[in-house]
């Protein structure tokens, strides 16, 4: 912070002090080394170093994907308090739609390098969905142990970044692949009525039919927990 902020080294260890504070850590762990720290502890202090600076944007690069669920769902929670507490954006990064959509107003599905999917998080959370965030949808878990859920496996790998696919870059994995289109020709953005985006062949209207509605009870009952 004395770098940072030009801070003396008197007013940088206050600072410190309410950093640590602000994440819900005592004020003598800035003199804990990272190996006495557990993988919450640790992440908790990484975000506070994240708003040492006062950022107006803070990125989050899967900032809860080596925590057990119980721990993630206190990292979460003190995202979520501290966005509106110093109102600062984030641009949060993460394969899990779950923890995306627990904390961000708008969501965009990527792809080998490609927007496939934006829009309103809770457009992109009802259907039409593009192909791929469908896919990525049927992997969230459940609240109800006993309820079926039909998950999406895509088959084979995902192609090298260097010798990216023709024509839409997702079909060499797609169950819904149109043959005779997918494999030739890239497809152009489609816009519902809500203004959310899909980059696919497949006519929205007929997309819509072919998706289920499981994934939106699954987002709903998340929904309701996070009011609660």
């Amino acid at each position: 912070m004395t770098v940072l902020l030009g801070q003396s080294k008197n007013e940088a260890q206050e600072n410190v002090a309410q950093l640590l504070k602000m994440v819900r850590l005592p004020e003598n762990f800035a003199e804990r080394l990272p190996g006495q720290l557990s993988g919450g502890e640790k992440q908790r202090v990484a975000i506070a170093r994240a708003f040492a600076a006062n950022p107006e944007l803070v990125v989050c690069d899967e900032p809860v994907s080596a925590l057990d669920v119980s721990v993630q769902a206190a990292i979460l929670n003190l995202l979520n308090e501290l966005q509106h507490e110093k109102q600062s954006a984030y641009l949060f990064i993460s394969h899990d739609l779950a923890v995306v959509s627990y904390l961000a107003d708008e969501i965009a599905v990527i792809y080998l390098g490609q927007l496939v999917e934006i829009g309103k998080t809770e457009d992109v959370l009802k259907p039409p969905f593009h192909p791929y965030t469908e896919a990525l949808l049927s992997a969230v878990p459940q609240p109800d142990p006993t309820a079926y859920q039909d998950t999406i496996r895509l088959e084979g790998d995902v192609p090298s970044p260097t010798d990216i696919p023709t024509g839409c870059r997702f079909h060499t994995r797609c169950p819904l692949v149109l043959e005779s289109l997918c494999h030739r020709e890239e497809p152009s953005w489609q816009e519902t009525e809500s203004g959310k985006k899909i980059r696919c062949h497949i006519p929205l209207p007929e997309l819509k039919v072919l998706q289920g509605v499981n994934t939106v009870k699954i987002f709903n009952e998340m929904k309701g927990g996070k009011n609660g």
